[in-house]
């Protein structure tokens, strides 16, 4: 897992934030789509992570360069596009910031920081243990996520083994790191959700759907179904 070492020395630019998802995804999921479920296919919504991931299989590059996964990695990860997303395919690493709670402190996080770079409806930081979330790279000359249409509050697909996550786009992180979710997120998925020594060291596929947002940010509810809305049209047009 990452070192983190990129955020200490980023500075309060580099920020980062928060839903525990429970056990599955399903526990929280509307019914499922008509057809039998199999052991492999818990998602929220109504499309699974086999259809998702059929559309990136290939990646057209629109990124001027690649992103490490973690600090002592190469640069191998590009950000890719696609007909109203972009994604990549990365590791996940545990932002656990924003606000303090017993999951999420200076205790068990070495680098615990007190805000995100997107907040609440209130005008707090996110909850890192308790919202799903993405954390993309903050704005750089390899690529400035803001002319993707990617934007704070935006919806992501989040695919690991065989199950799907709806997120928001919650942080930002270091310009040259990439693949990064909070506490919620990771639990949600079946990875270990520990700041310090949990995530996933590969096979984590991350799709941001272009000019899309939830308001308030902190509604997962509203991002599990507008989520599901965007990935049957990204299934459809790609």
């Amino acid at each position: 897992m990452r070192t983190r070492l990129a955020f200490a020395l980023a500075g309060a630019g580099l920020l980062a934030g928060s839903l525990t998802a429970g056990a599955q995804a399903t526990t929280r999921a509307p019914a499922p789509a008509p057809g039998p479920v199999t052991e492999g296919s818990v998602k929220e919504g109504s499309v699974t992570a086999a259809q998702l991931l059929a559309k990136v299989k290939s990646c057209s590059q629109i990124s001027s360069g690649k992103y490490r996964t973690d600090d002592e990695t190469s640069a191998t990860v590009p950000v890719c596009g696609a007909n109203g997303a972009v994604f990549w395919k990365a590791d996940m690493d545990i932002d656990c910031d924003g606000q303090v709670t017993s999951k999420c402190n200076e205790d068990t996080d070495p680098w615990f920081q007190d805000d995100t770079a997107f907040h609440q409806s209130n005008g707090k930081p996110l909850i890192a243990d308790k919202l799903p979330y993405v954390v993309v790279p903050s704005k750089s000359s390899t690529w400035d996520y803001s002319t993707s249409g990617i934007k704070g509050g935006g919806v992501v697909a989040i695919v690991y083994n065989n199950k799907v996550e709806y997120a928001v786009v919650g942080d930002t992180g270091p310009t040259k790191i990439i693949g990064e979710a909070s506490y919620a997120a990771a639990d949600a998925l079946g990875i270990d959700p520990d700041p310090e020594t949990g995530g996933a060291e590969s096979g984590v596929t991350y799709i941001l759907f272009k000019n899309s947002s939830v308001s308030p940010i902190e509604n997962h509810d509203k991002a599990v179904s507008v989520g599901d809305g965007l990935a049957k049209q990204f299934v459809q047009n790609n």
